[in-house]
């Protein structure tokens, strides 16, 4: 396993030139001359970690649970082809941002295509305990096609809202073990990794998107941000749903009581759907930014729980 590579973000006075360069360190800005609330002190870690080789997931992985099982592989199974179209968005608006930006977008790449990787080798072993993924693949084939002809600002205010979507959803599932309690402990540590680095790349696309848009007023930022949310919610919700639906077919199981299950497992217990409504609705506020809620002790936490386990292990 390759050490963790830490990408510090702190801003750089320029105070005296260098003793190699003999020129001054250029200072960090805001984005655009805008206050940030993304912490000054924010470290994104690349742990290259990988998962699965040595023994993979049984069907039910998750607390022999179908419904649970189904939702997290149906949310898998989108992750390789979504979170390459997140890196192209983010990088076609990353000339000229502040280095400190230019540092954090460099490390939230690397650590997508970390996710990408190991969700591609989650996603095969799915397939091999039985799922047929093709159905769901190929609906994301027909929808990446599309988003290539889109502007290139609608991509990246499509992947801002995603990653507040994933930036949700890994916060709850680090903060409310419930999620994953009885779960195989190397995909549910996956998981849990995968989160961790949700969490401290937030504000990534947010702030990409605030530069780039920088000459914009503030009211028409603002509705576009919304206006997607409200799109990508009804997307999200709908196209995961039928495919957790697919999946649960494929084991035979069907009808209004699987639907109902399904239901309260979303909105009930454990209920991350409903868990994440009031960080949903932060999302329209004036003067949101994703680091308004600064959540980094659930990584510490988590970090902590990795190392345990590896010197267990050891």
């Amino acid at each position: 396993m390759n050490a963790p590579t830490k990408f510090p973000l702190e801003p750089t006075p320029a105070l005296e030139p260098t003793a190699q360069s003999g020129k001054a360190p250029v200072a960090v800005t805001p984005v655009a001359g805008l206050a940030t609330p993304t912490p000054d002190d924010l470290v994104i870690t690349i742990r290259d970690r990988r998962f699965g080789r040595s023994k993979q997931p049984g069907r039910w992985w998750l607390n022999n649970d179908p419904i649970a099982t189904a939702w997290h592989n149906a949310l898998s199974a989108t992750f390789p082809r979504g979170e390459a179209m997140f890196i192209e968005a983010v990088k076609a608006h990353r000339d000229g941002v502040p280095p400190k930006l230019e540092e954090e977008i460099r490390a939230f790449v690397r650590q997508e295509i970390n996710h990408t990787r190991e969700h591609v080798v989650f996603n095969k072993a799915a397939v091999d305990a039985g799922y047929d993924l093709s159905k769901i693949d190929a609906r994301l084939e027909e929808l990446m096609a599309m988003i290539k002809q889109r502007p290139a600002i609608v991509n990246l205010t499509a992947t801002m809202a995603l990653e507040h979507y994933t930036a949700m959803m890994a916060h709850e599932f680090l903060a409310n073990p419930q999620h994953f309690a009885g779960g195989e402990p190397e995909t549910v540590a996956m998981w849990r990794w995968h989160a961790i680095e949700e969490i401290e790349h937030k504000g990534v696309a947010f702030d990409t998107f605030r530069h780039a848009t920088r000459d914009w007023s503030r009211w028409r930022r603002w509705k576009l941000k919304s206006l997607m949310m409200l799109v990508i919610t009804m997307n999200f919700i709908r196209n995961r749903w039928n495919d957790t639906l697919e999946l649960l077919a494929q084991d035979g199981l069907k009808g209004p009581k699987v639907k109902l299950k399904l239901a309260w497992y979303l909105l009930g217990t454990p209920g991350v759907l409903r868990r994440i409504i009031p960080a949903w609705f932060a999302y329209f506020m004036p003067g949101f930014h994703p680091w308004n809620h600064d959540d980094r002790a659930l990584i510490g936490k988590a970090d902590s729980e990795f190392t345990d386990a590896r010197l267990q292990s050891a």
